[in-house]
């Protein structure tokens, strides 16, 4: 694949698996942590989606390279004699294995809703994140639909939906501060993984192989941390059903596709994607957890929605428009004199 040009084809189908991808994992996800069944531990799916995610990427780049011989000879070179670039990596490996946890943390915590959208925090602080670490700049239009999106998601906290049908005990407090862990983890990794990505021709496959091998070392040391006793005691898979292993899956796919997102897409699309995602999340939480939404909540998530939309509408080229005006003044100049 082109890093520099590609089709609105394949944008299109970036920004219809993202959209579908991130609904059904918010509410997957939900469910298997609010079931009246043996709960599964978190941190072994964390680790098992990095386990997937690597292997993902190993096809991936076996298919890029065209041949076996080939994949063997780029692992060994950009792998076992970079110790450098592994190095590198394991920075956002680290922050993404916090932020993964963060989300169960979260989700045990929070409706899925109510995480979809203030999970959008990550907007605002991936852009300061972006000025900061890649000195890039911002619109005014930008800018306002940051702040615009802070009021979104503080009318959405005020007021949370409350009566569900799966009563499981819950700690907002908790939850609200799992989540803004995991923003600040999503705008920084996912700039710093931007910067390393766009400063080299590595193949992106490669660096997802870098990042996830350093990711596994980090989700196993968490799991022996967190629950090494348990897990030692029932099982690493021990609570795992048909649907903590659909977790699972989407949240390889979902990781496979952030960092082709990463590398081929757009504000635009993120945006779209992700005000798409908040209100598949919302119907299916109406549908399936019986979610009751106030006015206030569906004010916040539309100003939530809007503000994605308004931060994904490219910058004005003012440097455009001002030459013509210099040159009607030249001309003004020639004709007075």
């Amino acid at each position: 694949m082109a890093s520099e040009s590609v089709s609105v084809l394949f944008k299109l189908y970036c920004l219809t698996v993202m959209t579908l991808v991130a609904a059904a994992y918010t509410v997957a996800l939900r469910y298997t942590r609010t079931v009246s069944s043996d709960l599964y531990f978190s941190t072994t799916a964390v680790c098992l989606t990095e386990i997937i995610k690597l292997l993902l990427s190993l096809g991936m780049l076996l298919r890029e390279t065209g041949g076996l011989g080939r994949c063997r000879s780029a692992v060994v070179s950009h792998i076992f004699r970079s110790p450098v670039e592994l190095l590198k990596l394991s920075v956002p490996s680290v922050v993404y294995a916090i932020q993964n946890n963060m989300a169960f943390v979260a989700l045990s915590n929070l409706d899925a809703a109510v995480y979809q959208v203030t999970y959008q925090l990550k907007i605002p602080c991936t852009a300061l994140c972006t000025v900061l670490m890649l000195s890039r700049s911002l619109s005014r239009l930008q800018w306002f639909s940051v702040f615009l999106l802070c009021g979104g998601v503080t009318l959405v906290q005020w007021t949370p939906p409350l009566s569900t049908k799966v009563q499981v005990e819950q700690n907002p407090f908790l939850g609200f501060m799992a989540i803004a862990v995991a923003v600040l983890c999503s705008g920084f990794a996912g700039v710093y993984f931007e910067k390393v990505l766009k400063s080299s021709d590595t193949s992106l496959w490669v660096r997802n192989i870098q990042m996830y091998l350093s990711g596994i070392v980090v989700t196993l040391i968490g799991v022996f941390i967190t629950d090494g006793a348990q897990v030692l005691e029932k099982g690493f898979f021990y609570g795992y059903t048909p649907w903590v292993c659909l977790v699972v899956f989407l949240a390889s796919v979902g990781g496979m596709y952030t960092s082709v997102v990463v590398k081929y897409t757009d504000n635009i699309m993120k945006g779209f994607s992700a005000a798409a995602a908040i209100v598949l999340s919302t119907v299916a939480s109406v549908v399936l957890f019986g979610l009751q939404i106030t006015v206030t909540f569906l004010t916040g998530a539309l100003l939530v929605c809007v503000s994605i939309y308004l931060y994904g509408l490219p910058k004005q080229d003012t440097s455009r428009l001002q030459k013509p005006s210099a040159d009607r003044e030249d001309k003004q100049k020639l004709i007075s004199v």
